[in-house]
Order: C-alpha cells, then sequence, then structure tokens
C-alpha cells in the first residue's frame, strides 16, 4: 500500500489498467511526466508485484504490464499499522479524484457522442438499507457480473468501447455508526 501512495506511481497503475501494456517513454507522454521518473516508480513498483515487466520489450524499452485488471483490500488489512492506513486513506482519495476527473471529462464531450450512448450512460443513486454482510455480498454479485462482461466478447466489435464502471458504497449521510460516532 505504501509503495501505491504516491500520485506518479497510483497513476500508472491506472494507465495500465486503463491502456495495457506500455514503455516507460509512452506512460511519461501520456501522464506528461519524465520518463526517468516513470522508470524508476515502475521498477519500485515491480518490487512489489504491482507491476511486471513482460519481456517484450527490445533493448532498454521495456514493456510493463499490470499484474492484475484490478487491486483490492480490506481497510481492516492495515488496522495494525498506522503508515499503511494513512496510505491507504491518499489512495482511496486519489482514486475519486480520479474518477471526478473521468466522469466530468465525459460530461464536457458527451454531446459529440451519438444518442445510443449517450443513452447507455449514466449514473445512479440508490439508498438502500443493509447489513455489513448484505452489502458485502451485493459487491460481490456486481465483482461477478462485471468479470462476466470482462471477459465476454462484443457482439459487434466496431461499436464497441471501453467503457468505465466505478463503484462507490457507503453510508449515507447522516447515519450514525453502530457505535454512535456520525
Amino acid at each position: 500500500m505504501k509503495i501505491l501512495a504516491h500520485p506518479l506511481r497510483a497513476r500508472l497503475l491506472s494507465e495500465l489498467h486503463r491502456g495495457g501494456p506500455a514503455t516507460a517513454t509512452t506512460l511519461a507522454a501520456a501522464l506528461g511526466t519524465h520518463t526517468g521518473a516513470t522508470s524508476y516508480h515502475l521498477r519500485r513498483m515491480a518490487e512489489v508485484g504491482l507491476v511486471v515487466d513482460t519481456g517484450q520489450g527490445a533493448g532498454r524499452r521495456r514493456l510493463w504490464r499490470a499484474t492484475s485488471g484490478a487491486h483490492a483490500w480490506a481497510p481492516s488489512d492495515f488496522d495494525d499499522d498506522a503508515d499503511a492506513g494513512a496510505a491507504l486513506a491518499w489512495v482511496l482519495r486519489d482514486y475519486h479524484r480520479e474518477f471526478d476527473e473521468q466522469y466530468t471529462q465525459w460530461l464536457d464531450r458527451e454531446s459529440g457522442w451519438p444518442a445510443q450512448w449517450r443513452d447507455a450512460t449514466g449514473m445512479s443513486n440508490h439508498k438502500l438499507v443493509l447489513t455489513p454482510a448484505q452489502l458485502r455480498a451485493l459487491a460481490e454479485e456486481m465483482e461477478q457480473l462485471l468479470r462476466r462482461y470482462q471477459h465476454a466478447e462484443p457482439a459487434d466489435a466496431d461499436q464497441a468501447r471501453r467503457v468505465a464502471v466505478w463503484q462507490f458504497a457507503f453510508p449515507a449521510p447522516g447515519e450514525a455508526s453502530p457505535g454512535g460516532d456520525l
């Protein structure tokens, strides 16, 4: 977690998740940074298994890929490590910032897309009354559904585009915790 709690590393991993394998040079250009810094941070991320050199690059042009399509953890995994907990808090806020930027960009360019795409996108806001076990079950069902679509071949490849799907679930504002804290 501590390795990931760095602005460039988080952006590098997101870019590899989004665009697939890439060289440090390609990633630096996409993210507006320097190749040397990008290479350094990719090597640090490789040390902890977040990325891997595919072995398909030529010479010094290594081709890097994320080791998974996504990563997950439970916040309680870091209860005994204050530094890792602080790193997790930073990472979660960074992911939220990235979501906000990406969705705002979509809203800014949405009018240039065909109606069938504009009508298929959007967001929803559901208020549910759940126990922690029910919320976990809901998240697991949603993850299974997303995996099914992630591995499906599009029926019409010419019409298919990568789609960002984000999930946020948390106690609604004003809800007191079972211990009484708001």
